[in-house]
């Protein structure tokens, strides 16, 4: 495992539970508003962490800890993902996976093995700005829309969630992802905001009536949406 970063406690990563999170390093999206652009684009030159010393950590927390969060980068392109996620399961974890859901095979594969006990996969845009949000000139949008599939089969608990910048999402873009994912699936809209470590600058915050609006407007399609980090103020 490529492992470049390890909170040891948090309460915000996992729902409802205290967990450690992991970093993976690479993705194979780019998005520009990305605020862990380190991971990303040259997660080479960081120190890496050895999965050992992980795991140690794990082994002497688990009467404390409840969870573990893997996220990235993209955790799917790891190629002992499951391996690792094993030996994490041996301790009795729950695992959390966060994922861009362009991998679904590895997705459906790590859910069959019972490997997973919660999945949060990201809703970049709607369908036909996808590309462009995920910082590709290109993309192969049924690799998404299988992961899509696969978790509102699944019997495991799992959220989409859309990051929403004023550059880049409107309230049309917002009714199309609702149209799409349209059931009782748990969806979150997370308003923006700026990191020393963004992939590019100059993005910003829809103000919080905008926010509201797309709120109230998605709950049509999916009534089982929240707010996250939005300044009710």
């Amino acid at each position: 495992m490529n492992i470049y970063g390890f909170q040891k406690s948090t309460l915000l990563d996992y729902p409802e539970h205290l967990a450690a999170t992991i970093f993976t390093g690479s993705c194979n999206f780019c998005c520009p508003f990305c605020h862990n652009g380190g991971l990303v684009l040259h997660c080479n030159t960081l120190s890496k962490i050895p999965e050992t010393a992980v795991i140690d950590y794990l082994k002497k927390r688990k009467n404390i800890l409840e969870g573990v969060c893997i996220t990235g980068g993209e955790p799917t392109l790891q190629k002992d993902l499951a391996d690792f996620i094993y030996q994490i399961k041996e301790l009795g974890y729950r695992v959390k996976l966060d994922t861009n859901g362009y991998n679904p095979n590895i997705l459906q594969s790590l859910l069959e093995q019972n490997l997973l006990d919660y999945v949060a996969m990201d809703i970049k845009n709607s369908p036909q700005n996808y590309a462009k949000t995920a910082g590709l000139s290109t993309i192969t949008f049924e690799n998404i829309d299988s992961s899509v599939n696969i978790l509102k089969s699944t019997a495991i608990d799992y959220e989409f969630r859309t990051t929403i910048i004023r550059e880049l999402h409107t309230l049309d873009d917002i009714l199309e992802i609702g149209n799409w994912l349209k059931g009782n699936s748990f969806y979150y809209l997370q308003s923006y905001k700026d990191s020393p470590d963004l992939i590019q600058q100059g993005y910003h915050a829809h103000d919080t009536k905008t926010l509201l609006q797309f709120y109230s407007s998605i709950k049509q399609f999916l009534p089982n949406t929240f707010l996250r980090g939005i300044d009710m103020e």
